[in-house]
């Protein structure tokens, strides 16, 4: 057996595994291969066609029927039952005349065969047109999983993988999720006051990473408005923490938005309503489409973060019911809230006021016209 130990698919060389137990057999495959621009790993039973595939993955395997230790039928049956090597495509070699031989080549996997003794062109014929396949099989590969990475950067997975069934329209109730709504107070006047272009820096630099903590903690970011992020938590997977873990996120999110606009020295905060309740998700239409959540809880969450408190977080009495550490939060009070009426609300401070130590009122709020 040639020393496979070496650096395969150097300048896209294809990689042929040869498996041969005849040196004379073996020594022409080899020339005929090379001749044509390949590279060639040698195995002279199905037992070290094996262990050099646990370490290679070749282009194509000529894979001789008959060989003492493990012949090719049992070794091509083991490549078809193991998933890093069912898709390498194996070119059986059996003796002539031997129907039998060929009919068990290809119920035991095996993609293409040539007989005994070799008719060489008809052989390179063969290799040619499965590499060519396999070249066409590696980018359609390759193109499913571009197009499945940039489906999940729009849906959740499994909403992804239930329309990929070809669901063609998804809603889900939920009967209890966390909503969480954030807003840049401030951004308005910064906008008037920069380009176009460094709005969209600037934009894209902050929600980068509240992308990144949606990925830490674990929730689903539903989208971007404006200078406005909404955040899910509790599906499409639903969790029995969904509130603590929202919240955790709200806390992270200010000290983001603190650290950013001290390195900046820009005048932003950040307001974050949050509400706890039923609501649907779910994806619809056929164009552009996005995973979306309806009902009063998301009109809640969203009243909330407009009656906040900018580097404030506030939530409603059913998020803080669901809170494992309440005495994080303090009672705000019965503000009046547009469309719901009064409504207890309460609130966390990560503002600057609490790092300083300094005394912190809560602020009151008129109703909203």
């Amino acid at each position: 057996m040639t020393n496979p130990h070496f650096i395969i698919n150097q300048e896209n060389q294809p990689v042929i595994l040869i498996v041969d137990d005849e040196e004379t057999q073996q020594f022409l495959m080899r020339q005929v291969m090379k001749k044509e621009g390949y590279q060639v790993i040698e195995a002279s039973n199905g037992q070290e066609c094996l262990e050099i595939c646990q370490e290679h993955r070749p282009d194509i395997i000529l894979l001789d029927a008959m060989m003492p230790v493990m012949d090719g039928f049992a070794c091509c049956a083991q490549l078809q039952a193991t998933l890093e090597t069912q898709e390498i495509p194996v070119l059986m070699i059996t003796a002539l005349e031997d129907k039998k031989s060929v009919n068990q080549a290809f119920e035991v996997g095996a993609t293409d065969y040539v007989t005994k003794p070799i008719h060489w062109p008809v052989l390179i014929q063969r290799v040619r047109r499965l590499l060519k396949e396999r070249q066409l099989y590696k980018q359609l590969i390759a193109s499913q999983e571009k197009a499945k990475k940039l489906l999940l950067n729009i849906l959740p997975e499994p909403i992804a993988n239930r329309l990929q069934e070809s669901e063609e329209i998804i809603a889900d109730n939920f009967a209890n999720v966390s909503v969480l709504f954030a807003d840049m107070v401030g951004f308005t006047k910064l906008a008037s006051q920069i380009s176009p272009t460094e709005l969209i820096v600037k934009l894209n630099s902050i929600f980068s990473e509240f992308d990144k903590l949606t990925e830490r903690y674990g929730l689903e970011k539903i989208k971007t408005i404006g200078d406005g992020y909404m955040v899910a938590s509790g599906l499409p997977i639903p969790r029995h923490d969904h509130a603590d873990a929202v919240v955790e996120m709200a806390v992270a999110m200010q000290k983001t938005m603190t650290k950013l606009t001290k390195k900046t020295k820009e005048s932003l905060s950040l307001r974050v309503g949050i509400h706890t309740g039923p609501a649907i998700a779910g994806v619809i239409g056929i164009k552009k489409f996005s995973y979306d959540l309806w009902g009063d809880t998301v009109n809640i969450a969203s009243r909330m973060e407009q009656y906040g408190i900018p580097g404030w977080i506030q939530v409603t009495e059913a998020t803080y019911q669901e809170l494992s550490h309440k005495d994080l939060f303090i009672e705000r009070g019965v503000i009046d809230v547009k469309g719901k009426g009064k409504m207890k609300t309460y609130v966390l401070d990560c503002s600057d006021a609490t790092a300083r130590n300094s005394p912190v009122l809560i602020p009151t709020l008129a109703a909203k016209a």
